[in-house]
């Protein structure tokens, strides 16, 4: 999804619809997890460490490795 595509969403979270603004907030976190699942393997790939990530997204080193340091399917680090 691009800049726009996003911003499209970000308008429609205000829309008088709340079923409309519901949709859009699905849909963006929808988005907003697979950014963020890119962001973390890349972040690894880079060869920072899990604190160094988890710090970037304010959580817990455990709760940032639970929720992306998994088996791999295709093999990398975890």
């Amino acid at each position: 999804m691009d800049a726009e595509q996003l911003a499209g969403l970000a308008v429609a979270v205000t829309d008088d619809d709340p079923l409309v603004g519901l949709e859009a907030v699905t849909r963006m976190r929808g988005e907003m997890e697979r950014a963020e699942a890119v962001l973390v393997r890349r972040a690894r790939n880079a060869g920072l460490t899990w604190v160094e990530i988890a710090g970037a997204l304010g959580v817990s080193k455990q709760a940032v490795h639970k929720k992306h340091g998994g088996r791999r399917l295709l093999g990398g680090r975890s």
